[in-house]
């Protein structure tokens, strides 16, 4: 073996033997607040009305209405939202496979011709070079080398960052069950309180009839007729607004479901009652729930990216390593492949930037953003406890409120009977009659809207428990994507 060729394969026998992945090795921190002991038991707050059960996935069909699961799927089809998501999802995992295909063999052809008057004492020659029709035609082949790990690296940021496209997606498809049950909650919430406001406005109207009559009778007067026409009206200017939220939960439904107000499924729009679930509140505890929130995993995710990034940087200290061969012609057109013109070529290539401290600079820009992207990591743990803790407390004093008004409401009906029926034997005042069904009205219309906040942060709670995205069908990889065209 030629000297050269024997320190060339010397040369790479040691770089190949030195070869070492830069950048730190990724593990979740140990002093992560997702390892803090303090998360990881039962959520605060946690009362009869809630067990520390595993939240299902399909949290809706809690409800048990054929309805609500319908609206659910054809959402999860059709979803505007989604399909941003999944479009996302294939593109960070194209990504992948970009940086898959990075480094090893790359493979080059060439072929041109040009009339050429090249210069003669290029060639150390005195005289002029006739101008000639040159060809060149070849093929060159190399092997990069990753022996610092950089395309490794590289690897593992795309795919921690397709891992984060996931999580997101996963979100969104969170984000749109709940918003699909909350508007379908306020559909029929607006129509159930529509009715409660009807009744109360036909008590009042019989209400009114009786004062009438009794003033053409001689034992009342207009005074109370007027009062009590007045808050025969109050009552029904409230309609108008029962009828613009039931209009505004059918419109986001559309919107949610991409599909005219037409083509919603049947019986929507004449929901009159709440959706109830018929069992005690799953809620699980802080340690399945941080493993359950698709936020925590995608901020986890970024982490790993950023700590890949630390690598990719810090490989630009060195070189990169590529072994090649290349072979072709180059002469007189019609002499190409003539012994004359063939060439062919076998060796190894070192290509070095020597580092500047602006190398060194973006290795510590990357550090940096590792603890950046540890800390946000750290408080989208803490936000999703809070989240929780929050939803779980509000959903208790909720249901606290409603029992309480509804207790109310049956203690204002008896007394608003008692005293109506005293009125008409004389024995009340027309005011404390009046004063009377006013309080039973009201407070029919405040247990109405309790029972609505009840629904409303039951879906929020089930939000913040962030389930729902369990059984979503997994996105196509781009190898199936490609396979169905």
């Amino acid at each position: 073996m030629k000297p050269g060729a024997r320190l060339l394969t010397v040369g790479l026998g040691l770089l190949l033997s030195a070869c070492t992945v830069v950048g730190p090795d990724y593990s979740l921190p140990k002093d992560a607040a997702v390892n803090r002991q303090d998360l990881q038991g039962e959520l605060a707050g946690t009362s009869a009305n809630v067990v520390s059960a595993p939240v299902p996935a399909d949290w809706w069909r809690l409800y048990n209405d054929p309805t609500l699961d319908q609206l659910v799927a054809q959402a999860l089809v059709s979803s505007t939202d989604l399909r941003v998501a999944a479009a996302n999802l294939q593109r960070a995992r194209y990504q992948v496979n970009e940086a898959d295909a990075a480094g090893g063999f790359t493979n080059t052809a060439k072929a041109g011709a040009q009339r050429l008057q090249e210069s003669g004492q290029a060639f150390l020659l005195p005289e002029k070079v006739p101008v000639a029709n040159v060809g060149d035609v070849g093929l060159t082949t190399s092997y990069q080398f990753d022996l610092f790990g950089v395309l490794q690296r590289g690897i593992e940021a795309s795919e921690a960052n397709a891992d984060a496209a996931q999580a997101a997606a996963d979100t969104a498809r969170i984000t749109l069950v709940a918003d699909v049950v909350r508007s379908y909650t306020q559909i029929c919430a607006a129509n159930e309180e529509h009715d409660i406001a009807l009744h109360s406005l036909d008590l009042q109207k019989q209400s009114l009839s009786l004062t009438q009559r009794l003033r053409d009778a001689g034992r009342g007067d207009e005074t109370q007729v007027t009062r009590s026409e007045t808050q025969f009206k109050s009552l029904r200017a409230d309609l108008p607004r029962y009828e613009a939220a039931r209009r505004a939960g059918l419109y986001r439904l559309s919107m949610l479901l991409a599909r005219p107000l037409n083509q919603l499924p049947q019986g929507v729009a004449d929901c009159a009652e709440l959706p109830r679930i018929a069992q005690v509140m799953p809620v699980g505890d802080g340690a399945a729930l941080l493993k359950r929130r698709p936020d925590v995993r995608q901020a986890e995710r970024r982490l790993a990216v950023s700590s890949a990034a630390i690598g990719v940087a810090t490989g630009e200290l060195y070189p990169d390593i590529s072994i090649g061969a290349t072979v072709g012609t180059v002469g007189i057109l019609k002499e190409l492949g003539e012994p004359s013109t063939n060439r062919w070529g076998f060796g190894g290539v070192i290509n070095w930037t020597i580092p500047s401290n602006g190398a060194r600079a973006r290795i510590h820009m990357a550090e940096a953003s590792n603890q950046a992207a540890l800390a946000h990591f750290d408080g989208v743990v803490l936000n999703a406890i809070r989240e929780a803790q929050t939803g779980l407390s509000q959903y208790t004093a909720l249901l606290e409120r409603r029992d309480a008004l509804a207790d109310a409401e049956a203690s204002a009906k008896q007394a608003a009977d008692q005293t109506h029926r005293f009125f008409l034997a004389g024995r009340e005042s027309f005011l404390a009659d009046l004063q009377a069904t006013r309080t039973y009205t009201d407070v029919t219309a405040q247990l109405a809207a309790a029972n609505t906040q009840v629904a409303m942060g039951q879906i929020d709670l089930f939000l913040a428990l962030g389930g729902g995205w369990e059984n979503s069908r997994p996105a196509q990889s781009p190898e199936q994507a490609q396979a169905q065209k």
